[in-house]
């Protein structure tokens, strides 16, 4: 008998041993992405106080595109967080990937980030 891999699974233990090393705080928090098959959520965090700072994702009313879960959607959201952030006065953060692999919109999302202002 075949045993199926449960990919969520797999993700959210990679997301727990991250998770262990990465800790976002009042000076530095953290930028961390959810990625779902139909959209992308982001949210800059302080772990210490146990606060949302500033979120972003593609169901925003100013952030809704027509199909939320490409490449060119994470580009825009990564882009809409980093001016939320710096609105806020949070230039520098930590990248949280939740344990979703460092290519595709996680990767776009990264690199508009960065292109927007954000350092991380």
């Amino acid at each position: 008998m075949i045993k199926k891999l449960d990919r969520n699974k797999l993700r959210q233990k990679k997301h727990k041993s991250i998770r262990s090393k990465i800790v976002g705080t009042a000076e530095r928090p953290r930028l961390s992405v959810y990625r779902s098959l139909k959209n992308i959520f982001v949210q800059i965090i302080d772990d210490q106080a146990g606060k949302t700072l500033v979120s972003a994702s593609t169901i925003e009313k100013g952030a809704k595109t027509e199909n939320g879960s490409n490449v060119e959607a994470a580009k825009k959201i990564g882009e809409a967080i980093a001016k939320k952030a710096l609105e806020k006065g949070i230039d520098t953060v930590v990248f949280d990937r939740s344990g979703y692999v460092y290519t595709g919109r996680v990767k776009a999302l990264a690199d508009a980030a960065r292109e927007a202002g954000l350092k991380f």
